[in-house]
């Protein structure tokens, strides 16, 4: 198991791909810690974990609440001493274009998709710092690197979170901590709900995936779970700094 003994913590672990990592970090021997603000959904992905045998619990929480992050990284640093991974995953869509989006809605993309990711690693970063190492994942996507219709809080939050990744990889690189960026494309969960709506039902998005993707189809969760193992573990030993687009071609064309 390639990440035994080591503790994670895994914001948004509720659902989607956030759950997918979990599980296959547990998978993989780690102690994993699943913050979600969603509790039935935090507890079914510990449930799930613990019925294959894994290690899991729930952290529920907003991560928007500075303080309650804050509670939560000196938890779990006071009952195992070490935090070796964060996946800051939690974040949101909100739809419309420069004069529909609200302003309300793109402040709360940003408090959620860039600032909570800031503050998280902010906390962390000092007991990473004293390990001598550590990985911070934080869940981009690939409208981080291209236009995408209508959405101008949620495209805007996403470049910035690779913006932000890149920044941090430069300045802790020095202290064995590695920071990347994970960009998936179309992956088929709740999550795309709000895109859903404004693009008219579950039919028109089955078309615009069909048309945009080259391979045809949305990703299904297990297909994100392998990358996000590969940049959490050592077999991403040497890389930092970068966006990892996982999106079935849609960016190369």
């Amino acid at each position: 198991m390639i990440l035994k003994e080591q503790v994670a913590i895994v914001t948004g672990g509720g659902s989607g791909i956030g759950r997918a990592g979990a599980e296959i970090m547990a998978r993989e021997g780690a102690i994993v810690v699943v913050a979600d603000r969603d509790a039935a959904g935090a507890t079914e992905t510990v449930d799930r974990i613990t019925s294959a045998r894994g290690r899991a619990e729930v952290a529920i929480l907003d991560v928007t609440d500075d303080d309650a992050v804050a509670a939560m990284v000196e938890g779990v640093l006071a009952r195992f001493g070490r935090i070796d991974i964060l996946h800051n995953h939690a974040g949101a869509q909100v739809e419309g274009d420069l004069e529909q989006v609200s302003v309300d809605g793109f402040d709360r993309s940003w408090n959620l998709n860039v600032r909570a990711h800031f503050i998280a690693a902010r906390l962390v970063v000092p007991a990473m710092k004293r390990q001598g190492k550590g990985v911070i994942l934080n869940t981009s996507s690939s409208s981080g690197i291209l236009y995408d219709r209508e959405m101008i809080a949620y495209t805007t939050t996403k470049h910035a979170v690779i913006a932000m990744t890149k920044q941090m990889a430069g300045d802790y690189a020095r202290s064995g901590i590695r920071v990347n960026a994970l960009c998936p494309g179309w992956v088929d969960t709740p999550f795309n709900a709000p895109f859903i709506a404004q693009m008219g039902g579950r039919d028109a998005i089955e078309a615009y995936v069909r048309e945009k993707v080259p391979m045809g189809r949305w990703a299904d969760v297990s297909e994100i779970a392998e990358p996000i193992l590969f940049l959490v573990s050592d077999r991403s030993s040497y890389m930092t700094g970068q966006a990892l687009v996982v999106d079935g071609g849609e960016t190369v064309v």
